[in-house]
């Protein structure tokens, strides 16, 4: 498991500027950076802990006041990259799980400790792009280990405050897995 950095902004213009600034500071390796809504710029990054940390507090200095959220989370569970990335396909889906924040930030850190607290798939992270700067977590699994992940995902410290909604449904009807997909 690597360690990722993700920041937060709310200006396309600082959020370019920032990133060239975390790119440039350590050994780093950019995941994504893109913007998003409503007018946001994220960024995703990963590498050695001690690198994405300064990383992470360069950006944070060069997008000033413009920095929403950031976070570093050492040892992130692979799953995370690969459904933000949308490269992740669950060979089956269960029950599901769906988790929603006002803040992009809390979907990563709430996905991560979903998908480390219990035996689910996550199906997709999305961050902000197209649903006003919010961001949800579609996670699948069997019904006690759905409940148990959003659960977790919505106690994780960083994340609290920021929850819209949550929900767990057991037996979803075939044309809404196949939507979700």
């Amino acid at each position: 498991m690597e360690t990722i950095g993700f920041l937060e902004l709310n200006s396309i213009a600082k959020g370019v500027e920032t990133a060239d600034r975390v790119l440039k500071t350590a050994a780093v390796e950019l995941l994504f950076a893109r913007s998003g809504c409503p007018g946001k710029y994220c960024l995703l990054f990963t590498g050695e802990v001690a690198a994405v940390q300064a990383s992470l507090e360069a950006g944070r200095a060069a997008g000033g006041d413009h920095v929403v959220d950031a976070c570093v989370i050492p040892r992130v569970h692979p799953q995370v990259i690969r459904a933000i990335n949308m490269t992740s396909m669950p060979a089956a889906m269960g029950a599901i799980g769906v988790l929603e924040f006002f803040s992009v930030t809390a979907s990563v850190y709430s996905a991560d400790a979903a998908v480390k607290a219990a035996d689910v798939e996550l199906v997709d992270v999305r961050l902000g792009t197209g649903i006003g700067g919010k961001s949800f977590v579609i996670l699948t699994g069997q019904v006690s280990a759905v409940a148990e992940a959003v659960r977790a995902g919505t106690n994780v410290p960083p994340a609290q405050g920021m929850l819209v909604s949550s929900v767990v449904i057991p037996s979803p009807h075939p044309e809404l897995l196949e939507s979700l997909l």
